[in-house]
C-alpha cells in the first residue's frame, strides 16, 4: 500500500517533537458557557445541543461563537446587534432568511497581507488568495509563559523545532478569558516586533494562531503586523479559542470565507487528533 508523502512528514514531525497528541473528552472544554458534556448523545427534546468537542473527542472546534457580548476591536460594547431575522414565516415569508453585519475580523478571524499594506490590498491580495495548504496541516499547541508578551526572548524559549509549520500560541488571554468578555482589553498578550522578527528569521512557521482578536500585543500593534505580513507568506489567524485543549501536536482546518477583495475574513477553525 502506498503512503501519502503528507502522511510521512507527520509522522516524521510527531517523531521529532515526541508530544502527545490526544485529549481525554472528558477534560475538553469543561468551562465554555452554554454547551453540553461530551457524551455523543442527543436531547429527546426539540432543543439543540451545542458541542466543542466531537467524535469522541477527536475533534475540537476552536472558533468562538458569534454573540452580540462577544469583544469587538476597541469596543466596551460588545459586538452588538449584528444578526437579524429579514424575512420570517411569522410574518408571512416562505422561509426564515436571515441578514447579518459584523467586520471581517470579529470573532476567530485570519488577516491577509492587505490588512497592512495599502500596496497588497491595491494588488488584490485578499483572504481569497490565501493558502489554503498553510491553513491545513500538522500544527503544534504551545502554551506561552503568562507573565510576558511574546519576544525574542520567549521564542527562543519555546524551543520550536525546524520543519513544524503551523503554531497556536496559548496566552494569558486564554487563562483570563478575555474572549468571553464584552470590552475589549488592550493589555492582551501579543507578540512584540522583535518576536515577529523572531519568528520570521529563525523558524519555518507560516501560520501563526493566536488567542485573542491580535496577534500583535496593543503597544506593537502595526510593526509586529508588518513583520509577519511583509513577505506575503505567513497567515495569521486571531481569536482562537484554546480553554482546556492539552498542549501538543494535532492537525488544524481552518477555512475562511471566499471574500474577493475583503483583507479579513471570519474563520472556522478545528483541531483534530
Amino acid at each position: 500500500m502506498a503512503v501519502s508523502p503528507f502522511f510521512l512528514s507527520f509522522l516524521s514531525l510527531f517523531s521529532l517533537l515526541s508530544l502527545p497528541v490526544s485529549a481525554a473528552a472528558s477534560d475538553a472544554y469543561p468551562s465554555i458557557p452554554g454547551t453540553a458534556p461530551v457524551d455523543g448523545g442527543f436531547a429527546d427534546e426539540l432543543k439543540p445541543i451545542r458541542r466543542e468537542v466531537y467524535g469522541e473527542g477527536k475533534i475540537f472546534d476552536i472558533s468562538h461563537r458569534y454573540t452580540s457580548d462577544m469583544p469587538s476591536w476597541d469596543s466596551s460594547e460588545g459586538l452588538g446587534r449584528f444578526l437579524w431575522l429579514a424575512a420570517s414565516m411569522k410574518n408571512g415569508s416562505l422561509a426564515n432568511n436571515s441578514e447579518m453585519k459584523i467586520p471581517t475580523h470579529t470573532g476567530t478571524h485570519v488577516d491577509s497581507p492587505g490588512h497592512v499594506y495599502d500596496s497588497y490590498y491595491d494588488a488584490g491580495f485578499d483572504v481569497d488568495s490565501l493558502d489554503l495548504q498553510v491553513l491545513n496541516g500538522p500544527a503544534l499547541l504551545v502554551d506561552v509563559p503568562r507573565n510576558k508578551n511574546i519576544t525574542a526572548d520567549v521564542m527562543k524559549s519555546l524551543h520550536i523545532p525546524k520543519g513544524v509549520r503551523r503554531v497556536l500560541f496559548r496566552t494569558l488571554n486564554t487563562d483570563r478569558r478575555l474572549m468571553f468578555k464584552k470590552e475589549f482589553d488592550t493589555s492582551y498578550v501579543g507578540f512584540m516586533k522583535d518576536g515577529a522578527q523572531w519568528l520570521v528569521d529563525n523558524t519555518d512557521i507560516k501560520l501563526v494562531g493566536i488567542d485573542y482578536l491580535s496577534v500583535a500585543a496593543y503597544d506593537d500593534l502595526i510593526p509586529s503586523h508588518l513583520v509577519f505580513l511583509k513577505g506575503r507568506e505567513t497567515i495569521l489567524v486571531e481569536g482562537l479559542k484554546l480553554d482546556d485543549v492539552k498542549a501538543g501536536l494535532y492537525y488544524v482546518h481552518c477555512l475562511p470565507l471566499r471574500l474577493v477583495g475583503a483583507e479579513g475574513s471570519p474563520i472556522r477553525c478545528i483541531l483534530m487528533t
